[in-house]
């Protein structure tokens, strides 16, 4: 039993020695590997912030909606050559073709 009292006290002085921080802080950093810099506090809240944020996708618009849509293979294949955003440029030439009241 005298060996938990041993650690109790140890640990008292730890927890003693930690309540006041040495002047230049309890890390210093040498300035050669930048992944073992200290976070700057602006750096430390964009990561609370990040976090607060949660995981998963970002929120849509709210302005859209999904649906199926059956399209020719060919109209797909050369809609999907054109790259990423493909679908807001279909959705905006249906859109400009609503306004002009061509369908």
């Amino acid at each position: 039993m005298s060996g938990s009292a041993v650690k109790r006290t140890e640990r008292e002085a730890i927890l003693d020695g930690m309540k006041t921080p040495p002047p230049a802080g309890y890390f210093v950093w040498d300035g050669k590997d930048e992944d073992d810099r200290p976070a700057t506090p602006e750096e430390l809240q964009a990561g609370i912030e990040a976090a607060r944020r949660g995981r998963g996708r970002p929120a849509g618009s709210g302005t859209k909606e999904q649906v199926a849509i059956r399209l020719d293979r060919a109209v797909l294949a050369s809609l999907r050559a054109t790259g990423p955003g493909w679908q807001t440029r279909l959705s905006d030439a249906v859109g400009k073709l609503v306004k002009d009241g061509q369908l």
